[in-house]
């Protein structure tokens, strides 16, 4: 009876600070974790197992830096950042207003927004 041969496995993997930074920078934009993956050329499982911390944190980190740069022009007085922040962050909306000159009959309805 012959013995088979044993598949040979990979080596483990070593986690290492680039690729870390690649994961993280990857994980900021949005980029979905099976594309990283393909991207530092390994499993997604491995990549979840030594990749969690950046996985997990670098959207956040990156919202926080954006958010923080738009809240910056908005209060060193960038008028379009202003209107921004205050629109998401605020609720405040623009509205437009129409002027009609003649007869004109209208009919107004109000709701109240929920």
């Amino acid at each position: 009876m012959t013995k088979k041969p044993k598949a040979k496995r990979r080596p483990p993997h070593k986690r290492t600070d680039e690729e870390a930074e690649v994961v993280r920078m990857m994980a900021a934009v949005g980029i979905s974790q099976e594309n990283i993956a393909k991207v530092i050329g390994i499993d997604i499982k491995t990549m979840t197992k030594y990749y969690r911390e950046e996985l997990d944190t670098a959207w956040i980190k990156a919202n926080a830096k954006v958010g923080g740069a738009m809240y910056n022009k908005a209060i060193s007085g960038d008028v379009q950042a202003q209107k921004y922040w205050m629109g998401c962050r605020a609720g405040w909306k623009e509205t437009a207003s129409l002027e009609v000159e003649g007869d004109v009959n209208i009919q107004i309805k109000f709701t109240k927004d929920t």
